[in-house]
This record gives C-alpha cells, structure tokens and sequence, in this order.
C-alpha cells in the first residue's frame, strides 16, 4: 500500500480507499456469504485489523466504502494496533513490588524475543530506584510475587527457575 506522492494520488474507490498511512480494502468473506474490510497501515504486507463488512442494499455486493466510513475504520485499526503495542510491552516488561529487609523492593523482568535465542533479564531496586541486582535468566522465566520474593530473600542469588 501506498502514500500519497505527486505521481501517485490517492485510490479512493468504492472496495479499496486510501488515506492518512491506512489503506481499507473490502473483501469477500471466505467464512460466508458476506464482506469483510481489512486495514492495512502503509508499507505492512498483513492486514492490522479485518472486520465484518457491510452489505450493500442489492444484499449481494457490499455497501461502498466513502470518506466517512474510512475515518471511522482507520480510528478503529489505530486503537487495536494500540492495545496490541500495549499488550505485547506489558507481557515483555513486567513488574512486581515485594518485601525487602530494608525497604520494598521492585524486581523487574525485561524479556527481549529473539527468534533464534530469546533472552531476559532479572532486575531489582529498592523504594528509591537505586539497582540491587541485575542476572541474565531464560525467557520462559515467570515472575510473580512468589518468585520475586523467593529471590529478594535469597540475596538475588540465580533462581533455579532462571536456567536458559
């Protein structure tokens, strides 16, 4: 999908309509006999969202996309690619607050996915952000409040849940 340049305008068609880095392009829908809509963002080759599809008032074609419909299906494709961003930060950066012997203490786990050799790394500070501990464990290390202060209380000591 394209952006707009002087040498190529914007295609604003009734199944395929461009604008604002998003491309819509209504399709048939393989699971019935309806339409779907899939909103692409300029430059990906998947679809960041698809969704059902109006019908038009033949009952056989789809309704025509337009510039209003367009608006609405782009600000719907930006907020789902926004709690997809926002949920893949969250499962990759966790955190949890447990009991020290001076103070609470935050231990962290950052995990950084790599195809061929994921990787994480184990954190902690105290009430006042200053570092305790950093260790290197395995991406299929769980943090919760349990394993966090199994290791506060073993002086971060590698867990044995921690092997990579």
């Amino acid at each position: 999908m394209t952006n707009e340049t002087p040498d190529t305008p914007l295609i604003q068609e009734p199944r395929l309509w461009q604008g604002d880095q998003w491309t819509a392009k209504v399709i048939k829908n393989d699971d019935d006999d309806g339409w779907a809509v899939a909103m692409f963002m300029d430059g990906q080759a998947e679809a960041a969202l698809i969704g059902p599809w109006t019908m038009g008032r033949d009952k056989k074609n789809p309704k025509p996309l337009d510039g209003n419909a367009f608006i609405t299906l782009v600000k719907t494709a930006r907020e789902f690619v926004r709690r997809h961003e926002q949920q893949l930060h969250a499962s990759l950066h966790q955190s949890v607050t447990v009991n020290g012997r001076a103070s609470r203490v935050t231990v962290m786990l950052d995990i950084e996915p790599d195809e061929d050799s994921p990787s994480a790394l184990l954190s902690a500070q105290d009430d006042k952000g200053q570092a305790l501990a950093e260790i290197k464990v395995g991406a299929g290390f769980k943090l919760n409040r349990q394993s966090a202060q199994a290791w506060v209380d073993a002086d971060f000591s590698k867990p044995a849940s921690a092997q990579h």
